[in-house]
């Protein structure tokens, strides 16, 4: 097999592929940007690539986000899209990052980042294979729980959507919700919703 072979089996097998995904297999990085100039492989963003015959699902531009950045968390809108939890299209990813670290740039789709802390950034995140790339994402709970709190950037009434789907749907149980509206200091606030929707 040719090494041209092999990156093309390797970009159909992975979906999304980037040069460290070649270095791991010893095969020269170079070999993404000449399959991409010959039409082998698409150029999906800024060191991302994908093979034309790799499987699209609706979560594609999740997938491209973490390919890029393994260490966000896909949080918001986004997850509650993910988790059906939610009749809202987000135009961007919603992702999260540790508190003090750096805003991804050269992002390969319209991200919109938010800064957790502690507990709050760890619990809940869940790992989801999404085109064969590791994706984190937020529990429906969690979900539903950061959506109070950050219902200053993603409006009260899809808080209090996300949390009548939560109820409907059988997404986990009430308990969940208190565990982590603790978590991210809104129990309060979170509280009277829950009481009216169970």
């Amino acid at each position: 097999m040719t090494k041209t072979e092999e990156v093309l089996r390797l970009a159909r097998q992975k979906g999304v592929v980037q040069a460290s995904d070649l270095k791991e297999k010893g095969l020269p990085p170079r070999y993404l940007s000449r399959l991409a100039n010959r039409g082998k492989l698409q150029r999906e963003g800024r060191g991302l690539y994908r093979h034309p015959e790799a499987p699209l699902t609706e979560h594609h531009s999740l997938a491209l986000v973490a390919a890029r950045y393994s260490s966000v968390v896909i949080c918001l809108l986004s997850a509650l899209q993910f988790h059906e939890l939610t009749t809202q299209m987000p135009r961007r990813v919603w992702v999260a990052r540790e508190k003090g670290d750096w805003d991804p740039e050269a992002s390969p789709t319209n991200i919109e980042v938010v800064h957790m802390s502690d507990l709050s950034f760890t619990e809940g995140a869940e790992a989801h294979d999404v085109e064969g790339i590791p994706v984190r994402v937020f529990s429906p709970a969690k979900t539903v729980a950061d959506c109070f709190k950050f219902r200053g950037k993603v409006g009260l009434s899809v808080a209090i959507e996300a949390l009548r789907d939560y109820v409907r749907s059988g997404a986990g149980p009430i308990e969940e919700l208190y565990h982590f509206a603790e978590i991210c200091r809104v129990r309060s606030v979170m509280r009277p919703y829950i009481e009216a929707t169970v």
